[in-house]
């Protein structure tokens, strides 16, 4: 070559395209972060109109109280066992003015396990004064144990406590509305109730 540009030496300059490699590396992060930043934009909409995150919330809710729901085997505090009729003393006194209904009285609750104490007249404290069924008088502490025993055997009859009485025996007292003990089919079935009482409902609110 001649003229004004002419190339010396055995060495030639290489035509080289301008580098681009750094641009391209660029769009191609700035896109996929567009992508994903879209796609999990997408998919947060969808949980929000198919009520997605609602069902999981729900599902852990009723699996909680599906927990809840059981009854315990041994709840805390639970209630003193009911006592037998064959370790309750029962005083069986007429306050009526009819004779015999203490001792025929006391036969009967013999008959259905219970043991019998003094069979007599009431004293001056009730006599001639009950104007009920009868009255059921005890110790404090058989409030809740001894007394609803015996008074599944006289139904209607009044319950009372007195806290300075001494030991544990109860009275039957017979007041003028007595006509005899419940019907011990009746009242077999109250002492069972009473023994197994139905445990309570769970609640289906949570």
């Amino acid at each position: 070559m001649g003229g004004q540009y002419r190339i010396t030496g055995d060495k030639y300059p290489r035509m080289r395209r301008p580098r681009r490699r750094g641009k391209l590396v660029v769009l191609t992060v700035a896109s996929v972060a567009v992508l994903g930043v879209g796609g999990w934009g997408t998919l947060q909409l969808i949980d929000v109109f198919t009520g997605g995150g609602d069902s999981a919330s729900a599902a852990g809710t009723k699996a909680a109280c599906g927990i809840g729901a059981k009854p315990s085997a041994s709840p805390a505090g639970a209630a003193e066992p009911v006592p037998r009729p064959g370790t309750i003393t029962v005083n069986v006194l007429n306050a009526t003015t009819r004779g015999g209904l203490a001792q025929k009285t006391a036969d009967e609750l013999k008959k259905r396990g219970f043991r019998i104490g003094e069979v007599a007249n009431a004293p001056a404290t009730f006599d001639k004064k009950v104007k009920g069924t009868g009255v059921l008088l005890g110790p404090a502490a058989a409030l809740d144990t001894a007394l609803p025993v015996l008074g599944t055997q006289l139904a209607g009859a009044e319950r009372r406590t007195d806290p300075a009485r001494k030991g544990a025996a109860l009275d039957l007292i017979i007041g003028d509305a007595f006509r005899g003990l419940t019907a011990k089919a009746a009242a077999d079935k109250a002492l069972t109730a009473l023994a197994n009482p139905e445990p309570a409902a769970a609640s289906k609110n949570c």
